[in-house]
């Protein structure tokens, strides 16, 4: 099979610090590939890789089936980046943002016009076009900048956590705008810390921690690895939440934890719930909550990595340098 997006035991580090320690993944053509992990996992570096931005220490990384070293300017014509933060010009305004782009990648004056009202257009910016992007709200931002990625028509993108920061309309309408993207056959490289956006727009998701794989499959298969039900029980009374959070878990194992009101569980089995309600009922425990739901993907990261991935426990990703960047660049 032929893979959009493929790595092949990749690495990196900077000084003594692995950030990415023998990396297998791969995305097939016209889907979305997750990327999680906590803050210091290795996803930037990852998506810096893929992007030509860096050279991996050991392991190939092909894009559309061009090694991202030794084909990097062939890379950097069939992708698009969009990064943590907009890199988008203040002081222009949407349009001239783009038109900028496009001169850059050479096209012509005209036709880079047209292909800017075009991304503006379908951005919701038409009506922006012609303010100062330093007068645009953040999620308009965000959105020029998704459109600065794709002034190129490039079939493959890489989305290093984009929507941080948004609100979650504006955090809606960029996952629209990925959708049909997708719709028409581009592949995303999406890294993100929000699992619900994973959950909602990945196809297949990776988990990484301390630069290594650590987990790969849809959402459904990570979530049945840590059971595929949870169950909920919310005592009637707050006085009996500690009573009953040590029934269930003497029905249920170690992995029993209370959060707010409600004690929640893993299923292991058909028989947990009337256990549960056996022992609650004996003990004289009135329920007003007994349900049972699917486990999130936020309890899946806990369960692999120790922590939620909210939390960032993990040390700040390594930056490369300046220099590192341009000996990169002026080697292509």
């Amino acid at each position: 099979m032929t893979y959009a997006i493929q790595a092949e035991g990749l690495a990196k580090r900077f000084k003594e610090t692995r950030a990415l320690d023998g990396v297998d993944l791969a995305a097939r053509t016209g889907t979305v590939l997750g990327l999680l992990g906590p803050n210091g996992a290795g996803k930037t570096t990852a998506v810096r890789i893929f992007a030509t931005l860096l050279e991996p220490d050991a392991g190939r990384a092909l894009v559309a089936g061009h090694d991202v070293v030794r084909e990097a300017g062939r890379v950097r014509s069939l992708v698009g980046l969009t990064g943590q933060y907009a890199a988008v010009d203040e002081n222009l305004t949407g349009t001239e943002n783009l038109l900028l782009i496009g001169r850059l990648l050479g096209i012509p004056r005209r036709e880079a016009r047209a292909r800017a009202a075009e991304l503006l257009d379908r951005f919701g910016l038409a009506d922006a076009a012609g303010r100062a992007v330093k007068t645009y709200s953040g999620g308009m931002r965000r959105r020029l900048d998704l459109a600065a990625s794709l002034v190129g028509r490039p079939r493959i993108l890489f989305l290093d956590e984009p929507t941080t920061g948004l609100d979650p309309r504006s955090r809606g309408e960029l996952w629209d705008m990925l959708r049909g993207l997708v719709a028409e056959g581009v592949t995303a490289l999406l890294t993100t810390q929000y699992l619900n956006e994973a959950d909602m727009l990945a196809d297949n998701i990776v988990v990484i921690d301390k630069g290594r794989v650590i987990a790969e499959g849809t959402p459904d298969e990570l979530k049945s690895q840590v059971g595929g039900q949870v169950l909920q029980v919310r005592p009637v009374r707050a006085h009996d939440l500690a009573g009953a959070h040590a029934l269930v878990a003497e029905a249920a194992g170690r992995q029993t934890k209370i959060e707010g009101d409600v004690i929640t569980a893993p299923v292991n089995g058909p028989e947990l719930m009337p256990a549960v309600v056996r022992r609650l009922d004996g003990a004289g425990i009135a329920v007003g909550e007994l349900t049972l739901r699917r486990s999130s993907l936020d309890e899946v990261f806990l369960a692999l990595t120790g922590h939620r991935a909210e939390a960032g426990t993990g040390a700040a990703e390594v930056e490369p340098d300046d220099s590192d960047i341009e000996k990169v660049v002026s080697s292509a």
